[in-house]
């Protein structure tokens, strides 16, 4: 059996910036088992699976250990696919998650737009295990429906922190958000999720549901520009909405192959 495969570097201005998806092809639904191997294959932090369902695709994510409920950057890259590849005739694609519901991706221009639903977050107070992942006292901590949230001071903070991943794998959570004001943008942020096979993600679209509704709320501002402070970086537009939010960036092509599976 030959499967489609596309890499597509999502959130990036250049290629060789952003966050590199791995998008599969698919006619029906492999076995989960075959599709974590092929995650784990591709050792990228994200594997998407899309199948077509006439009126829009079902969609599932795999990073190299686990399947995740929701993940940007690889939806991102799918549309990408999709509007690019696949002989997709409209500026809106309707994708299906089974964790996540129904998640839009809308194509302005060179820019993709995903229109997710907002994270809920509590405050934690989970503040000294928080700093012994990070090494810097936060200044407030929260937790969203996956992850935990360190805001701290300055952007120089998020930028320079040495994170324990060891400390941080032990959190009853997928990941942790360290968090900013921006100096040249509204926020930025850094994510490590360890105990999802990924030590640090270079941009991570699904994190920003949680910081989108937490930076509109302290900024008081609807439309942001984000950063992630990964090494290859990647700019995010930001809007909220209420319940929703949307989440903006390019993308650029990388590979496109065949799988081959017994």
């Amino acid at each position: 059996m030959k499967i489609k495969i596309f890499q597509v570097d999502a959130f990036a201005e250049k290629l060789f910036t952003g966050n590199p998806a791995a998008v599969c092809v698919l006619n029906t639904w492999l076995d989960d088992d075959i599709m974590q191997k092929i995650a784990a294959e591709n050792n990228l932090a994200e594997t998407a699976f899309i199948v077509n369902k006439g009126n829009g695709y079902d969609i599932r994510w795999f990073t190299p250990t686990i399947e995740v409920d929701l993940c940007g950057h690889a939806t991102l890259a799918s549309a990408y696919v999709i509007f690019n590849f696949l002989d997709f005739k409209d500026n809106e694609i309707i994708f299906n998650s089974p964790q996540s519901g129904e998640l839009r991706v809308t194509e302005v221009g060179d820019e993709l737009f995903l229109n997710f639903p907002v994270d809920k977050l509590e405050r934690s107070d989970n503040i000294k295990e928080i700093e012994e992942c990070i090494g810097i006292k936060p200044i407030e901590v929260l937790k969203g429906k996956s992850d935990y949230i360190a805001i701290v001071e300055r952007e120089e903070e998020v930028a320079n922190m040495i994170p324990n991943l060891t400390a941080i794998a032990k959190l009853d959570a997928r990941g942790l958000i360290v968090t900013a004001v921006g100096n040249n943008v509204d926020f930025v942020s850094r994510f490590f999720g360890p105990q999802s096979g990924i030590d640090e993600d270079p941009v991570t679209g699904s994190a920003h549901t949680s910081l989108i509704p937490l930076w509109s709320a302290k900024l008081n501002k609807q439309d942001m520009v984000a950063k992630q402070l990964s090494q290859r970086g990647g700019r995010l537009i930001c809007m909220h909405d209420g319940d929703r939010c949307s989440i903006g960036g390019k993308a650029n092509l990388y590979l496109v192959g065949e799988l081959y599976i017994e």
